[in-house]
């Protein structure tokens, strides 16, 4: 009776999953869809670890003055080593805003450009500019940066910095061509808990890190209208996937030492049906929706070469607290930012001279507050020791876009690699196109590629670079 129950069982499974006995044999040898990598380009080489000619002063152009780009430029007058040369804007009167935050800081004004959608190839065509820094929508990150590239500057690109494999590979194709820095500007990486956490993993202290999570989680209703023409939200309902995954991805890469000893081999997306987004449009404009691509929350799952997982989300339509999610698990400790911040850890990984009430660790409870305090302050970076104060004075998500904008400038003068280069913004950005992928094959497997094409595994670990 136990057999003929546990057959009927079988069966049912197999006939609700829609699969024959056949068919689930066949699972087991089922191979992620393919993703095609060009080959590359004679003559070039990888640019891991690329490093430049320093500069005694960096000479830089905004282009993008609208959301992001005003910021930026605010950012810039506090850091040494810097010429603010050229501002760009379709919109003159962003131009002029940005001119008077350089008159606020006694600094020159700089040439304008404006009124025009092709105003800011004249930037980029200026030979007395060293970096384009690029905070436009989306859609003309990559399109300005290998321009930029091709007038010899270093490029510095808002996050996502690229959209889809042929934008990817385009960047990188023509930062190997011409090696020049192009960065992405994700400033998640740089956030106070994260760089000690990431910190505390490098020195040992959770182990062999295994899984990691990370997400955008950002209800965006009371934003929406303050994107110039609509764009982000036209974005969302025209593509589907995780379309804004570089502040989960970020940390989440750094943590796993992706191209740096390990890499990406493949993703699985699933994704909501989409509710929230069709009903704000009807709700603003009275259309009804029928064709919004993007599901109200997506999830991808990620595994590593060396059988490491890597969870990220993405929602920005529903109703629910900010989360970047932000965790960590290792084989002898746990960490979380969202929704509770703390650590969990064996106590063995954690001596009594270190941390007060050593005695009250354990390895299913986070760590008391005054212990998490503790460990913060003895494993603080290196970075945040340097610029902690500095940064939270002149502000930017906390800190962390000044600390991400002058490390970029650090580098650049020390003539170091930057903390972020071409193939992590590759890695990051991919998930957009190959996400969408795997949501429109019924959640398929699909393979991340190794963008380094042969040159993941020459570097072992991630570390930031310092100035002798």
């Amino acid at each position: 009776m136990k057999r003929l129950f546990s057959f009927l069982m079988i069966a049912l499974l197999l006939l609700g999953s829609g699969m024959s006995g056949s068919t689930l044999s066949a699972a087991k040898v089922v191979r992620p869809i393919k993703t095609a990598v060009p080959a590359r380009p004679k003559g070039q080489n990888d640019v891991v670890n690329l490093v430049t000619p320093k500069l005694d002063v960096v000479r830089v152009g905004f282009i993008g003055l609208g959301m992001r780009g005003p910021g930026a430029v605010e950012r810039w007058t506090h850091i040494p080593g810097v010429k603010i040369v050229a501002l760009c804007d379709l919109l003159p009167e962003h131009v002029t805003n940005c001119q008077k935050t350089l008159q606020k800081a006694d600094l020159p004004a700089a040439a304008e450009y404006s009124g025009s959608t092709d105003a800011w190839k004249k930037l980029c065509e200026r030979d007395d500019i060293d970096l384009v820094y690029i905070a436009t929508d989306w859609k003309h990150h990559a399109e300005m940066a290998l321009y930029a590239m091709e007038h010899g500057k270093h490029t510095a690109i808002e996050v996502p910095a690229a959209m889809n494999m042929k934008e990817i590979w385009a960047l990188i194709n023509m930062s190997e061509k011409t090696r020049l820095h192009c960065m992405m500007l994700e400033n998640c990486v740089y956030d106070f808990f994260e760089l000690t956490t990431l910190n505390m993993a490098q020195k040992g202290v959770f182990g062999e890190v295994l899984h990691v999570e990370g997400s955008y989680i950002h209800n965006l209703e009371e934003f929406w209208p303050y994107y110039w023409n609509n764009w982000r939200m036209d974005y969302n309902q025209t593509h589907r996937g995780d379309i804004y995954p570089t502040h989960g991805m970020g940390p989440a890469c750094q943590l796993l030492d992706i191209h740096r000893g390990d890499k990406m081999n493949y993703l699985v997306a699933m994704d909501t049906k989409s509710v929230n987004g069709p009903a704000y449009i009807k709700e603003k404009t009275g259309k009804e929706v029928t064709d919004f691509k993007n599901g109200d929350h997506t999830m991808t799952f990620i595994r590593t070469e060396k059988g490491k997982t890597i969870q990220i989300q993405h929602d920005v339509v529903t109703p629910r607290p900010y989360s970047r999610m932000y965790q960590l698990t290792g084989t002898d400790g746990f960490a979380e930012k969202y929704p509770v911040e703390g650590y969990c850890l064996r106590p063995s990984q954690v001596s009594s001279t270190d941390v007060p009430n050593h005695e009250d660790l354990n390895a299913h409870g986070f760590v008391p507050e005054n212990i998490k305090s503790a460990l913060m302050a003895k494993y603080k970076h290196p970075i945040h020791q340097e610029l902690e104060e500095i940064a939270k004075k002149v502000g930017g998500h906390g800190g962390m876009d000044f600390i991400m904008d002058y490390r970029l400038v650090y580098c650049l003068r020390n003539g170091l690699p930057l903390d972020m280069d071409v193939y992590d913004l590759a890695e990051w950005c991919c998930m957009t196109e190959l996400t969408a992928i795997s949501l429109d094959n019924n959640s398929a497997p699909v393979e991340i590629p190794d963008f380094t094409r042969g040159a993941w595994n020459k570097v072992q670990g991630y570390r930031h670079a310092f100035a002798k």
